[in-house]
């Protein structure tokens, strides 16, 4: 039986530590969906297809990926793609209080699905996108936070450029 995980996320931009989670996720699985999720609470930078795009562009070459847009209850979701696990990075203790209190949630809706917490490489632990975001509106350098197949793009973006 083909193993599947998800690996949820906004990448409202995809950052070097998405990408370093989604990879060492694709070598623990037979299959890793990645999925863009839609908050309408949310203001995003980008579209849902320019995150998808980016996410394919930013993970060529990692044969095992599927990248999907998706809203609605995660363990739902899970459930129906016959996923067995959800994987999470983790930057900090600050993280795994609200990612815990998801993992509980999502294994009462769906007890057969479990959560896996990858701690994010040493160095993307300070990375999130809003960090990106902020440095980029001020015109600071974040080719170390980002692919560098997507740096214009996200920076032009971010700095109000397009």
């Amino acid at each position: 039986m083909e193993k599947i995980a998800i690996c949820p996320g906004s990448f409202d931009p995809v950052t070097l530590g998405h990408i370093d989670i989604i990879r060492r996720a694709s070598k623990m699985f037979d299959k890793v969906i990645v999925a863009v999720l839609v908050n309408p609470s949310k203001q995003p930078s980008f579209s849902i297809q320019e995150r998808i795009d980016f996410l394919n562009e930013a993970t060529k070459g990692i044969d095992n990926l599927e990248i999907v847009s998706f809203d609605g209850l995660l363990a739902s979701y899970a459930k129906e793609k016959s996923a067995v696990a959800v994987v999470k990075g983790l930057r900090a203790v600050s993280d795994f209080e609200y990612e815990f209190q998801m993992a509980l949630t999502n294994k009462k809706l769906n007890p057969e699905l479990e959560t896996i917490f990858l701690t994010t490489s040493s160095q993307h632990m300070y990375l999130s996108s809003s960090m990106v975001k902020q440095v980029a509106s001020f015109g600071g350098d974040i080719s170390d936070f980002v692919p560098a197949c997507l740096y214009e793009k996200i920076y032009n973006r971010l700095k109000g450029v397009n």
